[in-house]
């Protein structure tokens, strides 16, 4: 069961006794609205903690039997082709992350007339009856916005995991934020989680955005996207920003993102990427690339870069890279991308050695006998 007791639990017993799940969202940058993906985030719970293979990548395995068939319908005021391709994908990842034996999905325009979407509804359903998952969708590679960045000043560091100064989030952002400042671009680190606890906080947030030159964003990988809060986060944001540059500011400001993902293959991290690099098309930013870093929570689990020792060698590599470019203007650089997502783990260790750490882990809070339970089963 999840750790927090609310409605998410009563959620995931439902979704473990449906033959079919729906899922409603308004497209966020060509994902979930911040608050579906606030309840995706917790299915996790009907996961089990350990690892199997699928199609050559390390998930975890489902923990009931049964696995309802998947219908994900996302709205849009503007259909537009790269936040199609990025929905369709994410909701293929997440077939796979969380088992669904069909998997339908469909971008339906809110100008449309009903009679077309009770067409498009009703196929929608023929298809999910016959077993017919709906194709997977390549990637697209988001082209850089042509106008001219703004001169690096200010930098801004967003972390975006709950484990706040701890997280492997703070520590990869931590070390890209000390490279930026000896570079001479001063750093801000706001934790995002407790900026959304207020309002005053969260005011605080969008006005340390508009002041940078620079935003970084770290956040962990949940379920092939960004956590649900820092989907608000972004949100806020993109709502808040000026649809046209300010008076005296012809250039715009850059935008980056760093993500960490506990399984040891950093592709699964891509997904997200191509969210963040919409967002950054969508809230007036261009984008100055990505870096995904798999099994992160097996090599650096928060500890500052700087304690890493020679396991951490390719990683500050990577990210004193990034900042030369950031700081003066240029994206992240192809090499510093290669090296971040360098494997580290072999798959066979990591399926060998990754039950032993979670049955450790589990023994010290004596909950080795409840791991494999299924507290939802009818």
């Amino acid at each position: 069961m999840c750790n927090i007791d609310d409605d998410n639990r009563r959620i995931a017993r439902s979704v473990t006794g449906c033959d079919l799940l729906i899922y409603l969202t308004p497209i966020t940058f060509g994902g979930y609205s911040s608050l579906l993906k606030r309840m995706v985030d917790h299915l996790t719970q009907n996961n089990l903690p350990f690892f199997t293979m699928i199609s050559g990548e390390i998930h975890h395995p489902h923990r009931y039997d049964h696995v309802p068939k998947l219908l994900v319908i996302g709205w849009t005021d503007k259909p537009e082709p790269e936040e199609t391709a990025i929905f369709h994908h994410l909701v293929r990842r997440n077939a796979i992350n969380m088992h669904f034996p069909t998997t339908v999905s469909r971008v339906i325009n809110t100008n449309q007339r009903d009679e077309d979407l009770t067409v498009l509804l009703k196929s929608s359903l023929e298809d999910i009856e016959m077993g017919k998952s709906s194709q997977d969708a390549e990637l697209p590679r988001l082209p850089s916005t042509q106008i001219e960045r703004a001169p690096i000043r200010r930098a801004l560091l967003l972390v975006g995991s709950p484990r706040g100064r701890k997280s492997t989030s703070a520590a990869l952002g931590g070390y890209l934020a000390g490279r930026l400042t000896a570079h001479g671009i001063p750093t801000e680190t706001i934790q995002l989680y407790p900026a959304l606890g207020s309002r005053e906080r969260t005011r605080s947030l969008i006005e340390a955005v508009d002041g940078s030159d620079l935003i970084v964003l770290a956040f962990p990988l949940y379920i092939d996207s960004l956590p649900g809060p820092v989907t608000r986060a972004l949100e806020l944001i993109a709502a808040r920003r000026p649809t046209a540059q300010p008076a005296g500011k012809a250039k715009l400001a850059a935008f980056a993102a760093i993500v960490n993902s506990g399984l040891p293959e950093g592709e699964q991290s891509q997904t997200a990427l191509a969210i963040c690099a919409k967002f950054a098309q969508r809230a007036g930013f261009t984008s100055a690339g990505g870096l995904a870093l798999g099994g992160g929570y097996t090599v650096v689990n928060g500890t500052p870069l700087d304690q890493l020792g020679w396991r951490g060698n390719s990683i500050r590599v990577s990210l004193e890279l990034s900042a030369a470019n950031l700081a003066s203007g240029n994206p992240i650089p192809d090499e510093a991308v290669r090296l971040m997502a360098k494997r580290r783990v072999s798959k066979w260790m990591f399926l060998l050695l990754g039950p032993v750490t979670w049955l450790l882990k589990a023994r010290k809070y004596g909950a080795v006998r409840t791991l494999l339970r299924q507290p939802y089963k009818a």
